[in-house]
């Protein structure tokens, strides 16, 4: 086999990789689509709302009720996520929330949601800064 068909081979197998880790499903978190995510918003003990955009995204628009804690921040700021109370999450993909849900999860938080496709999915109103 010749060295440019090896090194193909390899970035192949390596994107490939890339591209299903971010896809699969991640354990122990809950895609919702945007009715479902807005039926979580309202149930009672109200779920911990949480964008984990860049605070300059956040600015030109939320989910009202949402805190910012963007992804970037998540490691140094988990104590600060009560572990007994239910968490949802969004980003402007779901791309984020769901890495940020990996290190919620791995810090012992239980119950977790994101917005599948984020707030490009969303059909709700939006909050500004």
């Amino acid at each position: 086999m010749q060295m440019g068909t090896i090194i193909n081979i390899v970035v192949i197998a390596l994107f490939a990789w890339f591209v299903y880790s971010r896809l699969k499903p991640v354990k122990g978190l809950r895609n919702l689509n945007a009715q479902e995510f807005h039926n979580e918003m309202k149930k009672p003990g109200k779920p911990i709302l949480i964008d984990v955009r860049e605070p300059g995204e956040f600015k030109g628009g939320f989910i009202a009720g949402a805190r910012n804690i963007p992804l970037s921040q998540m490691p140094s700021l988990l104590s600060e996520i009560p572990k007994d109370q239910p968490v949802l999450l969004y980003c402007r993909s779901g791309m984020r929330s769901k890495s940020a849900a990996k290190m919620l999860l791995k810090n012992g938080h239980k119950e977790l949601g994101h917005l599948q496709g984020g707030l490009g999915a969303w059909n709700g109103k939006l909050s500004r800064k």
